[in-house]
């Protein structure tokens, strides 16, 4: 065997067994039992395509404890899902790169093997928190496109950070209890959505608040409201890539299509609230 090849084989058998562990440690923490033996079978598919690498290099390759770590902690944090998808979809580079060692049959074999782990994961672990998804985009998405939109408008129309911040907070509030009561008679209407309309309108209105306290934050606490404008669009920009970059993971679906489109809508928005407060404050000649 040659030297790149076995170092190369000796960096997929540690991920191998990395992943194992990592499945065993969320198996044992999952309170569903159908998920439970999902993440079992992963985790004895990991040890024996461990093994087989080990047969091919004759080396033992101890677990990397800090991804192991890494991992653990997302799932506690981001959800079981999102945690899965993330570290499967860095295996599902090296499924690409196993198909290149057609010298050995049973380790080219594994990239098919690895190709059907996504497709068993989707169809068979179920999470509360992505069924309620929908629920989540509707507040932070709302919140986005109407609150970009707003505290632009109200910088050149009041000119004052404190009295801007404190009208948006007064406005997010009312229209967070505002999206919550729809998002609960919405669901509680759809009986087949499967949500629970209490939590659905939690996690509107909930999605909703911390939309607009991170974006009302920057007029609260700089005095000048072209400042608190630029880092207020930095805030929305960040909880766009960020959400998108979750949904994206957890759904499987293009983070670019997602982040570029939302991005657009919501700063498309501001920029039109912008000269709309412009032209108001000009027109009327009213002075905040």
């Amino acid at each position: 065997m040659q030297e790149e090849t076995k170092r190369n084989l000796e960096i997929f058998s540690r991920n191998e067994i990395t992943e194992h562990y990592i499945y065993l440690r969320l198996a044992a923490r999952e309170k569903s039992e159908a998920n439970r033996q999902v993440l079992q079978t992963l985790a004895t598919d990991e040890k024996r395509h461990y093994d087989l690498i080990r047969q091919e290099t004759g080396i033992a390759q101890p677990p990397d404890r800090m991804k192991i770590f890494w991992y653990s902690f997302l799932a506690c944090t981001l959800g079981l899902t999102f945690a899965i998808k993330l570290m499967e979809s860095g295996e599902h580079h090296a499924s690409g790169s196993y198909r290149a060692f057609t010298e050995y049959p049973q380790i080219a074999q594994l990239a098919a093997e690895e190709d059907a782990h996504e497709g068993k994961l989707i169809g068979l672990i179920n999470e509360e928190r992505l069924s309620y998804m929908s629920s989540v985009i509707l507040g932070l998405s709302d919140a986005l496109v109407e609150f970009t939109g707003a505290l632009a408008g109200f910088t050149l129309a009041l000119s004052d950070s404190k009295l801007i911040a404190l009208t948006g907070a007064i406005t997010g509030i009312a229209a967070a209890l505002s999206m919550a009561s729809s998002e609960y008679l919405s669901s509680k209407t759809e009986k087949d959505s499967g949500k629970h309309p209490l939590k659905a309108a939690v996690y509107t209105g909930g999605a909703y608040v911390i939309t607009v306290t991170l974006l009302v934050a920057p007029f609260a606490c700089l005095t000048n409201v072209f400042a608190a404008l630029g880092v207020m669009l930095l805030f929305a920009l960040l909880l766009i890539a960020g959400f998108m970059f979750y949904y994206a993971v957890a759904r499987g679906e293009s983070f670019k299509h997602r982040f570029i489109e939302m991005t657009c809508l919501s700063f498309g928005v501001a920029a039109v609230s912008f000269f709309i407060g412009f032209a108001l404050k000009t027109f009327t000649g009213i002075e905040a």
